[in-house]
């Protein structure tokens, strides 16, 4: 297994990237500005993740997808440790948002974030079609955060 951060060509993940959002006009806007890395196995892509910086002191983890038939095998897990480890470097908070899928906030929560805030009907006011998650309509934006505190010669601990 190898991460890659991807420099040039981002958008010919936008297929993968579509998985975790599906609206192509806000991945565009975020994936220019934003950093690129591709988490494969072997010669297979499997996960990928965009990281933007959105302020001197706070990044954000705008979208992680992962290839359908590589869910739960622990990639997603592998690549947000990667990217706590490079954003421990540079910033003092990470910040995911998602939706409100109890899954994927657990998710979330078993590497380390912790829910933040929420914005409410993000999703039912913001996204030109109804997202469904498993069946269930996502409706709020769910914010976590987990603090980035660097820590000379130990590395930060996450159990995802």
């Amino acid at each position: 297994m190898h991460i890659e951060q991807v420099k040039t060509g981002k958008h010919r993940f936008t297929d993968l990237l579509l998985i975790a959002d599906p609206d192509r006009h806000m991945i565009d806007r975020y994936l220019d500005r934003g950093e690129l890395f591709a988490l494969y196995d072997g010669e297979e892509l499997k996960s990928v993740c965009v990281v933007t910086a959105e302020s001197e002191m706070l990044c954000e983890l705008k979208n992680l997808a992962t290839v359908e038939t590589a869910k739960n095998r622990g990639y997603a897990s592998a690549l947000i440790r990667h990217i706590l480890d490079i954003c421990r470097n540079r910033f003092s908070v990470i910040q995911a948002g998602t939706g409100d899928f109890p899954k994927t906030i657990r998710f979330y929560e078993k590497c380390g974030f912790t829910v933040s805030h929420h914005t409410p009907d993000f999703f039912t006011d913001h996204c030109p079609e109804p997202i469904y998650e498993e069946g269930i309509l996502l409706t709020d934006m769910i914010y976590l955060k987990q603090e980035l505190l660097q820590v000379k010669n130990r590395p930060a601990k996450t159990s995802c």
